[in-house]
């Protein structure tokens, strides 16, 4: 398969070393002046990985153009902005995968529906979510994805042909609830560096549980299975973000904890604040998104917040 990957960031660049890997035909896409970019052309490496011989470096749109698959691995507020560029391009019978994990925030927009709004009709578009680092793929420690589409054909396809023995991927059966389980583990992998931050660790079991059920009450409100929640796109990815020391989302919230800078992408920062807009859109609760909101974007005193949680009404586990 000729595959071309736009972003050459940590994960982009991993990515296109994978599928390298597997056997496909890869172009790493980046802009000239990114440093990322700068730097594998000058050494074909970055502080993770180093690329295959192999794998070609391109900052022309042409390999874009040429590229029977497209993988895109960007920040996800950037995407819509990528996407008015790649249609002024012919993407007729292009496939699109989205390694990607948010939500946008003026509109409240799932990534595969912005990508609909540009491409042409006769393209298809897929997620392919779940957990793993770079950091832990690149020593040789396997772990299970999943892609996901609302195009059976595209998902079993992509499946078959990126499945290997470091990366086992499942068949997502669920693209609503595939993409905000995708996108909101990473609100709370903020949520869990906060608690770590604070020395409230403890309390990360009943992070995973009470978040679980919040964010299964959005995707079911959505259109999407509630199910999901329990799926490798959330629940699945809990030890990789909010545990591991690799998470950016879960160091990012224990760095706000501690009053410590934090310069690396935390996605989870984005999405909490779309989060909001679809809470007010689909009318669910989202007590737990909610603090974490109001802790980064209104100042709010994280232990009042908390204290505010544990006040709620009392309520039924599984209501």
């Amino acid at each position: 398969m000729k595959i071309t990957v736009i972003g050459c960031g940590r994960w982009g660049s991993f990515i296109a070393y994978y599928l390298d890997r597997v056997g496909h035909d890869v172009t790493l896409y980046g802009l000239e002046d990114s440093p990322e970019m700068k730097r594998f052309l000058a050494e074909r490496k970055n502080d993770f990985i180093e690329l295959s011989d192999t794998t070609k470096l391109s900052c022309d749109k042409k390999v874009i153009r040429d590229a029977e698959t497209i993988v895109i691995s960007i920040g996800s507020q950037g995407l819509r902005g990528l996407m008015g560029e790649l249609s002024e391009l012919d993407l007729k019978g292009k496939n699109f995968v989205l390694c990607m994990k948010g939500i946008e925030i003026s509109t409240g927009e799932r990534l595969s529906e912005i990508v609909k709004e540009y491409a042409d009709p006769s393209c298809r578009v897929a997620v392919w979510l779940g957990p793993g680092h770079v950091q832990e793929f690149y020593r040789g420690v396997p772990n299970c994805m999943v892609i996901d589409s609302d195009d059976d054909e595209l998902k079993i396809s992509l499946v078959k042909a990126f499945s290997s023995d470091l990366i086992r991927f499942y068949y997502g059966t669920d693209l609503i609830g595939s993409e905000i389980g995708g996108a909101a583990k990473n609100v709370l992998g903020i949520a869990a560096g906060l608690l770590d931050g604070y020395g409230m660790t403890t309390l990360k079991g009943a992070l995973m549980s009470r978040g679980t059920r919040e964010i299964a009450r959005l995707m079911k409100a959505m259109g999407g299975n509630e199910l999901s929640a329990y799926g490798l796109c959330l629940l699945g990815d809990y030890e990789a973000t909010l545990f591991s020391k690799h998470s950016h989302n879960r160091a990012f919230g224990e760095a706000f904890a501690k009053g410590e800078k934090f310069t690396a992408l935390a996605e989870g920062y984005y999405t909490v604040k779309a989060l909001m807009v679809l809470k007010e859109k689909y009318g669910v609760d989202l007590p737990i998104s909610t603090a974490v909101y109001n802790i980064l974007y209104n100042s709010a005193d994280p232990k009042s917040e908390l204290s505010a949680l544990f006040n709620r009404s009392l309520k039924w586990e599984l209501e």
